[in-house]
């Protein structure tokens, strides 16, 4: 009889999305070792009719799908919901790993891919979308120059306006907020926020990008997350 490890989170349901049905079964066997609860579904209907019917703790979501693609399940899942969403694409496809964070994706792993590395993602993501690596010391509430955030909640409002944001532009609104006019570096922000010492900066470029048309009045000349050239981004209220 297996153990359930100590940090899987046993009651975590994970939705694999995936066609491939070698890289189905190796995926979920490795998450299911992990004590998570898998479900797995071959085409995008099928997985929007699942999270129709319960919402999981995480999606596993490949691009590339028969009928319903990567980009339109997770452009329809966004829309309703801010369940956390990990996206594999094929390895060298730039352009649509890019697309797919635009899009709502939290995350993404190139094919052929690690699946400890899946794994160790899967973790981190969970854990910061329960807010369990906030730290003792992480206020539960901010309020800087017209916007707030609440970590407790989730929610934050900007100048009345309550605002939907995924985990991951939460998480970076929230650290920016705590370090306001500090300059940070892509590859920090990939630390403190993703909890990757290596990986894709653009991956930030993009959460920075779409952060700002939510929150800045014009997301051309933002004047909450600004950007410092040849340096980083700050929070600059």
């Amino acid at each position: 009889m297996s153990t359930t490890p100590a940090d899987a989170a046993p009651s975590a349901r994970i939705l694999v999305v995936e066609d491939d049905k070698t890289v189905a079964e190796v995926v979920s066997r490795y998450l299911t070792r992990e004590g998570y609860d898998v479900d797995h579904v071959g085409d995008g209907a099928v997985a929007l009719a699942r999270v129709q019917q319960a919402t999981p703790d995480l999606i596993v979501l490949d691009l590339m799908l028969p009928g319903i693609d990567g980009r339109e399940v997770c452009r329809r899942v966004r829309a309703v919901s801010d369940v956390p969403i990990i996206m594999l694409t094929a390895l060298g496809e730039t352009a649509d790993r890019i697309a797919g964070l635009e899009i709502g994706a939290d995350d993404y792993l190139a094919k052929p891919f690690s699946p400890r590395e899946l794994v160790a993602r899967v973790k981190n993501v969970l854990k910061r979308s329960r807010g369990s690596d906030a730290g003792p010391a992480a206020p539960e509430a901010l309020e800087v120059g017209g916007i707030s955030l609440n970590r407790k909640s989730r929610e934050v409002v900007v100048d009345g306006r309550s605002v939907d944001l995924t985990q991951r532009e939460f998480d970076l609104l929230a650290f920016l907020m705590e370090h306001p006019k500090e300059v940070f570096r892509r590859e920090v922000l990939l630390e403190h926020v993703w909890g990757y010492t290596f990986g894709d900066t653009s991956t930030v470029t993009v959460h920075v990008r779409r952060l700002r048309e939510k929150i800045e009045p014009d997301p051309s000349n933002p004047t909450f997350v600004q950007t410092v050239w040849g340096v980083g981004y700050k929070f600059g209220v």
